[in-house]
């Protein structure tokens, strides 16, 4: 098999998960990833991932399916406990060859217009950081995460 990124990220030493089990794993975005440009990443857009490399939807097990729907439930409420009023969720494997289902939360105050992902970082007042603040949110949804001990 071909050099995967997502898989390559997984392996990494320094990888510091949102959260995962043995099927499944949540991280947030960060800056350089595909797709993306090494400026700051909007807080709170999260990927869950099977652990192993599966290139879509109809390549996982039903139980990483089961782990994948449970992750994006935990983390969703995770997500509106830290302020989202609304998490919008999506498959769409355009950039990488191993499923990625996105979470992508929209908090108060953000004009209708911009309600649908890809544009909602699109807007001036978006919630925009870097590693730094990257590191925050992490905290705070895991901390929710083993709080919800689910």
């Amino acid at each position: 098999m071909a050099s995967c990124f997502i898989c390559d990220k997984q392996s990494d030493p320094g990888f510091d998960p949102v959260g995962g089990d043995e099927l499944a794993v949540v991280s947030h975005v960060l800056p350089g990833a595909p797709g993306r440009g090494p400026g700051p990443v909007y807080l709170g857009h999260l990927v869950i991932e099977p652990r192993r490399h599966a290139p879509g939807l109809a390549d996982i097990t039903d139980a990483e399916g089961a782990a994948i729907g449970t992750w994006a439930a935990r983390v969703s409420r995770a997500l509106r406990a830290a302020g989202a009023e609304h998490v919008y969720s999506m498959v769409a494997g355009h950039q990488v060859d191993h499923l990625h289902q996105h979470l992508i939360p929209r908090y108060p105050g953000t004009p209708r217009e911009y309600w649908w992902p890809p544009r909602m970082d699109e807007w001036s007042g978006a919630k925009l950081g870097g590693v730094d603040e990257i590191t925050q949110v992490v905290r705070g949804l895991r901390a929710h995460l083993q709080a919800d001990g689910r």
